[in-house]
């Protein structure tokens, strides 16, 4: 019986080792991150009146996109059936969502430039994760502006906004938001995989973050329906905002989905983040540097 037991300990301690190397690299790549963005924090701080001006530059830049969906109910009454402290619940989650990703993240987006220039080689020779290093490479904390203006559109749906309030939707609203930042998260770090082998492919990464955003900011019932088959079932944008956002507006999604995958959210997202881990490891394995 010892024999036999010690061997379903062994058995089940080297089942465990996996995920304690798994635990034991995040808090790596975490403790990695945060340095390297405080380092960067601290930089912009040496020149504080430039921080809040080019931080108030980003607030205003992303706020024209909310001037004109305004300008368009200047004409309208309704947008895709949709009103504007409803569109402007779209906005907000969509938008604040992005913003903390595209802050923490954002920079990611510049791996291609490593990859054709070499830069990528020094990244492989320090004693830290590389996607912490790519992320949090000359971390912008003027993003913050994006963040506050999501948030400021979000606050003021929420109050303008006709919704019978439960404790379940109260809380359907920052769970939406965080889940949809994680659904962000996957995406930018597919796009920075894939661009180990296209090594030009901002753009296209671009069309897929910062266009998905743009989509979601407006109504599904705007788009055709082989458009939300896509970002439903391939690339899983509308669990970002668009089908938690059907439950708490007691709109009906076009797509005639069962009520429960508005909860979806959170799972989607924790699931498009470990997929998007195994893309971005197959993508660094198949890098072989300029040759130069």
């Amino acid at each position: 019986m010892d024999a036999h037991h010690r061997a379903g300990v062994s058995t089940a301690a080297e089942g465990l080792r996996p995920v304690a190397e798994g635990l034991r690299s995040a808090a790596e790549g975490l403790r990695a991150y945060r340095l390297i963005a405080g380092m960067w924090v601290r930089s912009t701080m040496t020149y504080r009146a430039s921080f809040v001006m080019t931080t108030f530059g980003t607030f205003a830049a992303t706020s024209f996109d909310f001037v004109a969906i305004m300008l368009m109910f200047s004409q309208v009454d309704a947008l895709g059936g949709y009103s504007l402290p409803e569109i402007a619940f779209l906005y907000g989650t969509s938008g604040t969502a992005f913003g903390l990703t595209d802050l923490a993240l954002g920079n990611a987006g510049r791996l291609g430039r490593r990859v054709r220039d070499g830069t990528l080689d020094t990244l492989l020779v320090r004693p830290a994760p590389i996607l912490a290093q790519v992320a949090a490479d000359r971390f912008a904390l003027r993003r913050l502006g994006r963040v506050t203006q999501g948030l400021l559109v979000l606050g003021w749906s929420l109050a303008a906004v006709d919704v019978n309030w439960t404790p379940v939707k109260v809380l359907m609203v920052p769970v939406t938001v965080l889940s949809g930042a994680l659904i962000y998260a996957a995406v930018f770090v597919v796009g920075a995989s894939f661009q180990f082998v296209a090594q030009d492919a901002a753009e296209v990464q671009n069309s897929f973050t910062y266009g998905g955003n743009t989509l979601l900011q407006y109504p599904p019932t705007v788009f055709t329906k082989d458009m939300l088959r896509g970002v439903t079932f391939v690339l899983p944008l509308a669990f970002v905002n668009w089908l938690p956002a059907m439950y708490v507006l007691d709109r009906h999604y076009p797509l005639d989905l069962p009520g429960w995958v508005a909860f979806l959210p959170p799972l989607v997202g924790v699931a498009s983040c470990a997929l998007a881990a195994l893309a971005w490891r197959a993508g660094l394995r198949s890098y072989r540097s300029t040759g130069s």
